[in-house]
This record gives C-alpha cells, sequence and structure tokens, in this order.
C-alpha cells in the first residue's frame, strides 16, 4: 500500500469511530484534524471534502461489521444456524461494538434522514446487501430442505433486520443489554418458525 492510501485509510479509519458516535453534523474538520493528528491541509490533500471522508468512513464501518460477522459465521452450514449465529454475534457485541458508537447503519441511517441524501443513499444499499444476504442464506436453505418452502424470505429479512435493530438501539440507549436479550429471543423464535419438518 503507497503511503497516500495509508494516509487516506488511516483518516477513514479514525473518522468512521467519530461520525458513528457524534454523527456528520456533530463531527467537524478540527474534530477529524485533532483525531488524526494531521493538519487541514493533510486530511483535505487526501479527500474533498467532510462529506467524502463521512461516505468513506461509512463504507469502513459496514465492512468492518459485515467482516467480523462474516468470520463468526463462516464455516456453518445450515441456514437457521447462520442466522442464529448473527443473533448472537451481536448479543455478545451489544456494547463493546466493532465500531465505537454503535451500529453504522442505524447510526447513519438516522443522522442523514433528511439531511444527507449521498449519506442516506449509502446507508439504503447497505441494508439492501444485508437483507439480500438473508433472503439468499434462506433461499439456500429452502434448497437443502432445512427452511419451509412457504417462508418468505424476504419478509422475513425486513422483519430480522428491524428487530436487531431495535434490539441494538434500545440496549445501547439504556447500556443495559438485558433490552436486546428480549429481542434476541422474539429473534431466536421467528428463526426455529422457518424450520422444514
Amino acid at each position: 500500500m503507497a503511503k497516500a492510501e495509508k494516509t487516506r485509510q488511516y483518516i477513514v479509519e479514525k473518522a468512521a469511530s467519530l461520525f458513528n458516535s457524534k454523527g456528520f453534523a456533530g463531527t467537524s474538520m478540527d474534530d477529524i484534524v485533532k483525531a488524526t493528528g494531521l493538519s487541514k491541509g493533510g486530511v483535505y490533500g487526501n479527500f474533498s471534502s467532510k462529506e467524502a471522508i463521512a461516505l468513506s468512513a461509512f463504507e469502513h464501518a459496514v465492512q468492518r461489521v459485515s467482516r467480523e460477522v462474516r468470520q463468526r459465521t463462516r464455516g456453518i452450514g445450515q441456514a437457521l444456524d447462520k442466522l442464529r449465529a448473527v443473533v448472537y454475534f451481536y448479543k455478545e457485541r451489544i456494547l463493546d461494538p466493532p465500531i465505537e458508537g454503535g451500529c453504522p447503519i442505524q447510526n447513519t441511517a438516522i443522522d442523514a434522514d433528511d439531511s444527507n441524501p449521498a449519506l442516506r443513499s449509502r446507508v439504503i444499499a447497505a441494508l439492501d446487501d444485508w437483507q439480500q444476504r438473508i433472503v439468499y442464506t434462506l433461499e439456500k436453505g429452502k434448497e437443502r430442505g432445512e427452511v419451509l418452502p412457504s417462508a418468505d424470505s424476504r419478509a422475513f429479512a425486513v422483519r430480522f433486520i428491524g428487530t436487531l435493530e431495535g434490539g441494538i438501539m434500545l440496549a445501547q440507549l439504556y447500556k443495559d443489554v438485558r433490552y436486546f436479550d428480549a429481542m434476541a429471543e422474539q429473534l431466536l423464535d421467528m428463526i426455529e418458525g422457518l424450520r422444514a419438518g
């Protein structure tokens, strides 16, 4: 990796935690300069704007969480076991998330709702990708006879993500994993309800 690439990556990694914790509006260029130890010129020499940094930081944060989830589910063959592993991953990491500030999809979705169309479209793309991965997992499970053929994979994916994200929000708000535990029980019941025969 070239020096310029390393510097860009360093800025993105530092900014990811800032944006995920403080939001786009709450994170200033001075915050990024302070976190990186670079000059403003050093930061702007790598990114054209704060928004460009935020977009890269969001992608980095989502990729980091996704990578950890994939590591957790790697080698799990059965579709429903894979989904259960995702629930347990979040249960274990709820108060110690892979990126400081919690779930980057949730935080950025709320932060960018109507104020930042570019960031909002990235969140939608990340959610669409997550839904598609769940649908793919369930459809493969149907092919192997693990999942009820009548299960609506897309509707399940939406309910799964909504329930998971709701549990994350409550646990983070109250700083109490028991709020996520209640949602995790619901998720595990939903998963079990898909089991074929």
